[in-house]
């Protein structure tokens, strides 16, 4: 609406015709450029003062017939300019359903002096038919023209006015010869048409859309023998607004064709705008909801009002601009959505709020991964636990493998010194029994205890990085968590095990978010070292780790999380583990409140 009401004012603007509006109280809503330049600025002011410099009301004014639905055309001179127009006035309706008076003043008092002077002289209006910049013609009832000027051969394409005029106008100028009997029974009901617009053809054949203004020519019996008007070529005007559709029914095409839902109110929240994609996420046709629902319905209570708030703020983002902003919606059917919305407030061209837009994207599916990323971490934690406990348990069983077989070996040599009819004889092959018993059992603990080893695969370090970035997207945004990124472009591919490299990096991801509880920069970086080695950066600005606890941080149950029952002092011995047997090696750098910095380096798979 503000659009058509901008687009009108120009064309209002550029009408060569003086153009006012007055309310029902003569009060002049609107002059313009012409108006005000033949009588001054006069809006806000009583008509009769700005156009005939009087107190009272004109003496000619017809207003009350205007308002009660009569359009009137006349002549009028007005001493105040010393000049004669051709008034033209009617009554249009405003949108809150009051009237107004709209008049056009066409200065005709050059016309009506060359019309004195034509008649005086027909070469003076031969010149002015032949040099006026429209078509103008003369034609026969029946169809053929008798007289038109240059203009009009120019824009039909004649070189010669001869040619011209031996054309049959029914079937060699109308493009549809019916709309010429239309024109006719117009013009002899009417005895004159206005603005009819019909289609012509050039001599080419090229088609253009011409605006006929026409009159009855009569003989003295009062029979009617032709017509004589001026044809304007409305080709442009068309070509114009043909041009405005597409760009209409363009950005039409892009928001409903948008994955992501986008809505647009009014700045008293009633919908605008609802694309497709809002249609099939929260439920609501756009029958629905255009011009029939509050915007606010989708959100919870007073969440609408914060919007608004946030969107009009600076602290957000600049003035008229909401990125990235969590919220909740809520489905036709109930149930709700988790989405991230974006907003925006609409000006017209006085920089005046007339409306917002929206775009939200659905993180249901990417909450859903969080959440079993989450499960999937605590599973992997798990793991470590009993992974370091298996090999806890493996190396006391190593370790008490070889006293078992000293005392095993000492109890058969014992034996050969007892005959076996001896009772102390039973005794020892009853001890010995028994050890043999326990080192079955320890042999069974080692063979329990080694982890299942998974096949290995070629893995894209910048790929299984992106994966866990994107996973965690959600808690980096919520703890105000800057991330950086300077991936080499061609990693080549490690041979490892999928979830142990992944456990190796989010363990170290998770320690680097909690070393920065307020906020920080994480940075990843890739690189290739003498062509056969990945060098992997992971680098955050959290409080570091103190000097004394660098050379333990991969040592089994070493923490320094002492507050917190996270730290069971596994997750880094496990990630060393890992990475020293796929042949590659891990270090630490930190400093106090700076930062810490781990470099895994891992050979890269050459393929034979």
């Amino acid at each position: 609406m503000d659009k058509e009401k901008t687009m009108m004012k120009a064309i209002l603007n550029v009408i060569e015709e003086g153009i006012y509006i007055i309310d029902s109280n003569y009060v002049i809503e609107y002059m313009n450029p012409r108006m005000v330049q033949l009588f001054g600025e006069g809006s806000g002011e009583k008509c009769h003062k700005v156009i005939n410099n009087q107190d009272s009301i004109c003496p000619w004014c017809r207003a009350n017939e205007v308002f009660e639905g009569h359009e009137l055309k006349f002549e009028l001179v007005l001493p105040k300019v010393g000049k004669t127009f051709d008034l033209t006035e009617k009554r249009i309706e405003n949108p809150d359903g009051t009237f107004s008076k709209m008049s056009f003043f066409r200065d005709i008092s050059e016309l009506k002096h060359r019309e004195a002077k034509l008649r005086e002289s027909e070469e003076k209006y031969r010149n002015l038919f032949e040099h006026v910049s429209i078509g103008v013609y003369i034609s026969s009832k029946e169809g053929k023209f008798l007289d038109a000027n240059q203009a009009l051969l120019n824009m039909l394409g004649y070189d010669s006015k001869e040619e011209f005029l031996n054309i049959d106008i029914s079937t060699d100028l109308y493009i549809r010869p019916e709309d010429r009997r239309k024109f006719q029974k117009m013009i002899e009901r009417d005895g004159k048409v206005k603005d009819y617009e019909v289609e012509f053809k050039k001599k080419d054949g090229t088609p253009i859309i011409v605006s006929l203004t026409s009159h009855v020519r009569y003989d003295h019996q009062g029979n009617v023998i032709g017509y004589e008007g001026i044809n304007v070529d409305q080709t442009q005007r068309y070509r114009m607004e043909r041009k405005l559709k597409e760009a209409h029914d363009f950005m039409n095409k892009i928001i409903h064709s948008s994955p992501n839902p986008i809505m647009a109110s009014d700045l008293k929240g009633n919908i605008l705008i609802w694309n497709r994609a809002a249609e099939k996420t929260l439920g609501y046709s756009a029958a629905e909801t255009i011009g029939k629902m509050h915007i606010a319905k989708i959100y919870s209570e007073g969440i609408a009002k914060k919007i608004m708030k946030m969107i009009r703020s600076s602290e957000h983002d600049d003035v008229g601009l909401l990125r990235n902003f969590p919220l909740l919606y809520l489905r036709k059917d109930g149930s709700v959505i988790d989405g991230i919305l974006s907003a925006a407030m609409i000006y017209d061209d006085e920089g005046q709020e007339v409306a917002t837009v929206g775009s939200f994207v659905d993180m249901t599916e990417r909450l859903e991964m969080e959440r079993a990323l989450i499960e999937t971490r605590q599973q992997l934690l798990q793991s470590e636990k009993l992974a370091a406990m298996g090999r806890l348990t493996s190396q006391i069983a190593h370790e008490l493998n070889n006293p078992l077989f000293g005392i095993m070996n000492t109890l058969e040599l014992m034996k050969t010194e007892i005959p076996p009819t001896n009772k102390r004889r039973k005794l020892l092959d009853l001890s010995i029994s028994e050890i043999e018993r326990l080192a079955d059992m320890l042999k069974k603990m080692l063979t329990f205890s080694k982890p299942d080893q998974e096949d290995k695969i070629e893995i894209n370090i910048n790929s299984a990085l992106e994966d866990i970035l994107l996973f965690y997207e959600k808690r980096f945004r919520e703890n105000s968590i800057k991330i950086k990124t300077d991936f080499t472009p061609d990693p080549g591919t490690v041979l490892a095990s999928r979830d142990q490299l992944r456990q190796v990096f989010i363990n170290i991801i998770s320690n680097a978010m909690d070393a920065m509880p307020d906020r920080g920069t994480l940075s990843l970086s890739t690189s290739i070292r003498n062509g056969n080695t990945m060098d992997i950066n992971i680098t955050d600005t959290g409080v570091g780790i103190a000097e004394e606890s660098l050379e333990k941080i991969f040592d089994s149950f070493f923490t320094t999380k002492k507050d917190t029952v996270k730290g069971v002092g596994l997750g880094l011995s496990v990630c060393y583990g890992f990475i020293k047997d796929l042949g590659g090696d891990i270090q630490v750098n930190s400093k106090l409140n700076k930062g810490t910095t781990f470099i895994i380096s891992l050979p890269l798979y050459q393929k034979p």
